[in-house]
């Protein structure tokens, strides 16, 4: 089978470990971050079941005979599986009746309808999220500054130094970590956002339920998601600032368009942490905002890199969009998850960092330099009211910065700019 040009991913190894360990593997996330060219590197067969020429009769073997479709060398790959869901059921009883490991990887980029397969697929089909590519895959960072590393308490090289401008990052925020952009012009490249959006807004938040939505609400409401974006604007938020820009909706439509969102991997939030604390504080549980890749908030509000160089409060934002992004993928590389903390004090850290084994680190995302020492102040308050017996020091703490130089300061915390990070 012909391999295509291809982009390494930090989901490489994830895959590959997964189908050592599992009969099957999923591989989902949004249309066009690439999943489908990962898998092919791992598979020796494939059927695309979005193929024009073939689709209508994929589903009819599918709907009498899906085991057909099964057979080919392993690991097959099933392409968007959801357009049949009983293949689901039928890579599991497969997967049963070979008892082998690594038969199987199924992408998707819509999660199918509430009770569509018979059977979880648990201790037979591995989960796996893909995203955008991270400033590091895509060779925008250096990667000189290492979450591992960090974690375990190695030696870090201080003053790296990286070689993004603000420029550099006002564009990358506005293009994306799309896989297909980056031998785009920078015209086409921001294209491609806009047109990915466009897709979302008029067809596929409309498709994954089967469910017709209104474009216009929909581009209101992801226009609202996208001001508030970072933040954790709720619904009553959300309505009243689509209402203020002349869109009505109920909340029972925001929260449905916001779930279909979802289920496409477009709107991916930030859940809050919620650690034992040395005295009783009350923690805030409210999801911060965000979607699966920063460059949809630009495209949905029609903005350009420049008009980010002009608006550099609104740019902080972002930066701390694309910042989630980057580090959600490190550290699910590295075996973690991603969550933020603030509490009724308005304490906060924009990113929490906690790996299975329990250790943890607190970030801060600061797009200038002048906000680092009150971010650091902030970071060493939150280690402070933590209670470590409970749930141990942290491992690191840090500030995400837009600048140039990585370097630990006097009090512990370490600046690290984005364009240094890595997994």
């Amino acid at each position: 089978m012909n391999k295509i040009k291809y982009f390494d991913r930090l989901g490489d190894l994830e895959l590959k470990l997964a189908l050592e360990t599992s009969g099957a593997v999923l591989i989902e996330g949004p249309k066009w971050c690439g999943k489908t060219s990962t898998a092919l590197m791992a598979s020796k067969s494939v059927i695309y079941m979005q193929n024009p020429d073939y689709s209508a009769s994929y589903l009819e073997v599918a709907n009498h005979q899906p085991s057909i479709l099964l057979r080919g060398e392993v690991p097959r790959l099933i392409d968007e599986w959801q357009m049949a869901p009983v293949l689901w059921d039928a890579v599991r009883f497969e997967v049963d009746q070979r008892a082998e490991l690594g038969q199987f990887i199924l992408t998707g980029s819509a999660v199918p309808v509430d009770n569509s397969t018979a059977h979880t697929g648990t201790g037979r089909i591995a989960r796996m999220r893909m995203r955008t590519m991270s400033l590091f895959e895509s060779k925008e960072s250096n990667g000189e500054i290492s979450l591992s590393d960090l974690f375990e308490g190695r030696q870090i090289v201080e003053n790296s130094m990286s070689s993004l401008k603000i420029e550099d990052i006002a564009y990358v925020i506005c293009r994306g970590g799309w896989p297909s952009t980056l031998k785009l012009s920078e015209n086409a490249a921001l294209k491609n956002a806009f047109n990915y959006t466009e897709a979302v807004i008029n067809y596929d938040v409309s498709e994954v339920d089967q469910v017709e939505k209104n474009p216009e609400r929909v581009r209101h409401l992801m226009r609202s998601l996208a001001r508030n974006i970072a933040t954790i604007a709720n619904y009553q938020t959300i309505k009243e600032d689509m209402e203020a820009n002349d869109a009505v909706i109920s909340d029972k439509s925001i929260a449905s368009y916001i779930n279909a969102l979802k289920r496409i991997f477009v709107v991916e939030d930030v859940p809050a942490w919620m650690p034992s604390l040395r005295s009783k504080t009350a923690i805030r549980t409210s999801e911060k905002r965000h979607f699966v890749d920063p460059s949809i908030a630009t495209a949905v509000m029609r903005i350009k890199p420049q008009a980010l160089l002009n608006d550099f409060e609104y740019f902080g934002f972002l930066f701390e969009s694309l910042c989630t992004r980057d580090v959600r993928v490190y550290a699910q590389s590295i075996d973690g998850d991603v969550f933020h903390y603030r509490d009724k004090n308005n304490l906060e850290a924009d990113l929490i960092v906690r790996l299975r084994d329990g250790r943890w680190a607190a970030i801060e995302v600061k797009l200038g330099q002048k906000q680092i020492d009150e971010a650091a102040a902030n970071l060493l308050k939150l280690k402070n009211i933590i209670d470590v017996e409970k749930m141990g020091e942290p491992s690191f703490l840090m500030v995400i910065t837009g600048g140039q130089f990585a370097f630990k300061r006097p009090d512990g915390v370490w600046v690290v700019p984005i364009g240094c990070l890595r997994n």
